[in-house]
Parts: structure tokens; C-alpha cells; sequence
């Protein structure tokens, strides 16, 4: 109860320092922050992946209140390759989500819808590794869509509404449009437009960098344009060879399952240990040794 007490006050006070700063009441300047690849954890799935009750470590706080990056990273691996050091952000959540660039989506070998964060049913899947398991996500794997966050007082100020759509410019070293970025309206929101590295690379943006509501449709007109969320075609890869010849000194678990190749061949003098055994088997693979 006394928890609750305090949480409650917590958010009160939160609430009357953002809607009392100057610096965003008086102009229509948004600021942007650009968010790279990064992994949102059910609880069920942090336990799986790195012990039983564990709890993730905040590292630092991001920009909007209670949110986090976790010491904490995994590995993602697709059908063509893994990205290594994909930072966690908590706190846990009740469902599993990895946001990537299509970039990133590219070297995975993937395919991921563009979506608004919490949108997965029916996204791509995704394998995550980390240090005590791994998990595969049925779905779960998306590219983000550029949003902004933002309180009631700050959307009756610009004039938007929750679930509406705009055109914004962002003033970057090479000025860019983006058209349809999803306005998100609460009180425990700071206002902060999120974009992916693949869209600050194009307008060559960096942190600091602020834009500007140009266009916002009537509700009428979006209305009549609904949007339909698609998958986006990215270039046709080659497929995956049959082996794939490790070459570091030690085999383990972790480097078996991101290894999409169903042969791994191994040099006479690499050490496989017991549990990359196990998980050759799991996954069906073949080790192979090299004798020469």
C-alpha cells in the first residue's frame, strides 16, 4: 500500500515538472531522439535468458520516465546472420519485442513489417541468445515507425491527437521530410520524436537535432485513408551455404545458435564444450572436424 503511496506521488510530481517546462511550452520545436536496434523483455523470457528470478540492472535512464537501459544485451539471429550486443531497455514488459533498423533486418535476413512498438501479431520471428539459454520468438521482430511522444497539454499546444498522423521536418545537416509518424498522447510521456538510425543516417542526424510539425491531416481525412501495415521487400540474399567452417578456439553454446548453417566444421585442436554438444543436437546440426 505505502509502495503504492509513493509511486503515485512520484507520478504527480513527474507530471507537474513536464508540463512546467518552458523550453517546450512556448515554440513548436519537437526534440528527436534516435533509437537504435534494441530488445523489450517479458519477465518469462528475461528468466530464460539469463536465470532463474533474475532482475534486469539499469544502466542509465532514457528520456522517457521509467524507462531504461539495462546492462544487460543478447544476441538476435536470423536465417543469414547475428547481431551481437543488443541492448536490453526495461523495465520488463508482458510481451517480448526486438525493434531493428532495415538495415539490420538486411544482415538477419529478415523481413519485419514497419509497425508502431507494440504492435507484433503476425511480425516476423526471431531467435535471441543470451549468456544462461535462448529463446525463439513465433513473432515479436519489427521495424519501428517514427513516433512522438508527447502529454495531453503538449498535443493541445501543436494541435494533434492521439493515433493521428502528421508530416514532420526534421533540421538535420540534410533537412528531410518523414510523412505519416504516429503522434502517441500521455501523462507519462516526455515530448521526444523517435527515429531509427537508417532515417537519422539519411538526414544525417544526430542527437539534439529538433523538427517541426508541417502537416497534420484532419481526422476525417485519415479516416478515409486508413493505413495498411506491410511487410517491405528487401533485396533478394544468397542462400546460406551448407557449412559454415568456425575458426575461433572455443565452440559454445551461444556461437552454435547463431550459426544458421546445418554443418559446422571445426579444426582437430578447437575446444567444443558440453554444452555446445547439446545444442547441436537441439537444433540437428552436424559438427564436422577438420583432421588436417
Amino acid at each position: 500500500m505505502q509502495e503504492n503511496l509513493v509511486q503515485k506521488i512520484v507520478e504527480e510530481v513527474l507530471q507537474q515538472v513536464l508540463k512546467n517546462q518552458p523550453s517546450l511550452q512556448h515554440d513548436h520545436k519537437i526534440p528527436v531522439g534516435v533509437s537504435a536496434r534494441h530488445v523489450h523483455l517479458a519477465q518469462t523470457e528475461v528468466e530464460q535468458l539469463f536465470g532463474e528470478n533474475y532482475q534486469l540492472t539499469p544502466k542509465f535512464e532514457l528520456s522517457q520516465p521509467g524507462q531504461f537501459a539495462a546492462e544487460e544485451t543478447v544476441v538476435i539471429a536470423g536465417p543469414k546472420g547475428s547481431i551481437e550486443r543488443v541492448r536490453i531497455l526495461g523495465p520488463a514488459r508482458s510481451l517480448s519485442q526486438v525493434e531493428v533498423s532495415f538495415t539490420d533486418a538486411i544482415k538477419l535476413g529478415v523481413t519485419p513489417p514497419l509497425r508502431i512498438s507494440g504492435d507484433v501479431k503476425g511480425s516476423s520471428p526471431i531467435t535471441l541468445i543470451g549468456p544462461r539459454g535462448s529463446v525463439v520468438l513465433k513473432e515479436g521482430l519489427i521495424v519501428a515507425k517514427a513516433h512522438i511522444h508527447m502529454t495531453p497539454a503538449d498535443s493541445t499546444r501543436l494541435q494533434v491527437k492521439d493515433g493521428q498522423s502528421v508530416q514532420i521536418k526534421l533540421d538535420g545537416v540534410r533537412p528531410i521530410i518523414l510523412s505519416d509518424v504516429m503522434i502517441r498522447v500521455s501523462e507519462r510521456y516526455r515530448l521526444e520524436m523517435h527515429i531509427d538510425t537508417d532515417e537519422a543516417n539519411a538526414g544525417l542526424i544526430k542527437q539534439g537535432t529538433f523538427a517541426e510539425i508541417i502537416q497534420a491531416p484532419s481526422s476525417t481525412q485519415q479516416a478515409a485513408q486508413p493505413v495498411v501495415q506491410q511487410a517491405v521487400s528487401l533485396p533478394e540474399l544468397p542462400e546460406s551455404k551448407a557449412t559454415y567452417h568456425f575458426t575461433k578456439k572455443l565452440l559454445s553454446q551461444v556461437e552454435v545458435a547463431a550459426i544458421p548453417e546445418p554443418e559446422i566444421i571445426v579444426s582437430k585442436k578447437t575446444i567444443v564444450t558440453a554444452l555446445a554438444h547439446d545444442k547441436i543436437r537441439e537444433l540437428n546440426k552436424t559438427l564436422t572436424v577438420n583432421k588436417e
